[in-house]
């Protein structure tokens, strides 16, 4: 049996700075709760490494020699977790007093649960919307394209996001954010962790769904509560996270979703995911030209 509640892992890869202010946090928690943290270091150049093991001492690292992406990260790190719970948390989320808490009695008194995740806030205290309903080809059409800025109001993606829910009361939803999610060990032990195939995005999303079907619960738990910086990271590598992004669609609707659609109109997906994710990158080499003539 598992001697401590909860095992904290992050994946970090070129995130110095903020791993830095995340983990001092988490050092300053008057948490009850008894946790470990491990931190699975994807090949970072920007001295990572150097200052976990210099500034916290008491985290186990991990220093990879390759970038294995999100999912495979956090599945390394999880082999050394001893928590009767796990939660993946980003290196750019800070976690708020007892946040973990709050999270381990929810858990501890919803045993049908398998997947919990909190309240995640913006820097400037905004809410996100980390819980969600699963994809659909409607909200992929309308959600951050130029149909949703023509129509800005449309059901599709407003659903997906669950914008008509407050988020102010504990609710069983299709997924939450994997930039803070916190998991049974029965249900990994049951699933395994996430499907390696997805080198980042939609893995917590293939995760959700494999555990609905395998009939655990999924909850989003406002009570407990986290400041996440969306895409610190990612910023770096803006074009190729667009491209992972939308690759990872793809794998999710080819695993999940295709069979469901008409035999004819199973070629427009990979298409429409291809012109979606090629007009996000025209649209940021625009932006970069737009800011290098402005100078």
């Amino acid at each position: 049996m598992p001697g401590l509640d909860l095992s904290i892992t992050i994946v970090s890869w070129n995130s110095r700075d903020c791993l830095r202010d995340c983990l001092r946090a988490i050092c300053a928690l008057p948490d009850s709760v008894s946790h470990e943290v491990i931190v699975w270091d994807n090949a970072s150049s920007d001295g990572t490494p150097d200052m976990v093991a210099q500034e916290f001492p008491s985290v186990e690292l991990c220093a990879s020699n390759e970038n294995l992406g999100f999912g495979a990260g956090h599945n390394r790190a999880m082999e050394r977790a001893t928590g009767r719970y796990l939660l993946m948390l980003n290196p750019d989320a800070t976690v708020h007093p007892h946040a973990l808490d709050e999270l381990v009695a929810f858990a501890d008194s919803h045993e049908k649960g398998g997947i919990f995740g909190p309240k995640i806030l913006n820097p400037d205290g905004s809410l996100q919307y980390s819980c969600r309903r699963f994809p659909t080809i409607e909200a992929a059409l309308f959600r951050n394209t130029m149909l949703g800025r023509l129509f800005p109001n449309n059901r599709f993606a407003s659903d997906y996001l669950m914008k008509s829910w407050l988020h102010n009361e504990p609710r069983q939803v299709d997924w939450v954010s994997g930039s803070a999610m916190m998991v049974r060990r029965s249900l990994l032990e049951q699933l395994g962790g996430f499907d390696e195939q997805f080198f980042m995005y939609c893995e917590e999303v293939d995760w959700a769904l494999r555990a609905h079907q395998a009939g655990w619960e999924v909850w989003y738990v406002p009570s407990a509560v986290i400041t996440h910086i969306i895409g610190r990271s990612t910023d770096l590598i803006a074009n190729k996270a667009i491209r992972m992004f939308h690759h990872s669609m793809w794998l999710f609707y080819k695993k999940h979703t295709i069979q469901k659609v008409p035999l004819l109109l199973r070629p427009l997906v990979p298409f429409g995911l291809w012109l979606r994710g090629t007009l996000f990158i025209l649209k940021n080499q625009w932006d970069a030209l737009k800011r290098w003539l402005a100078r």
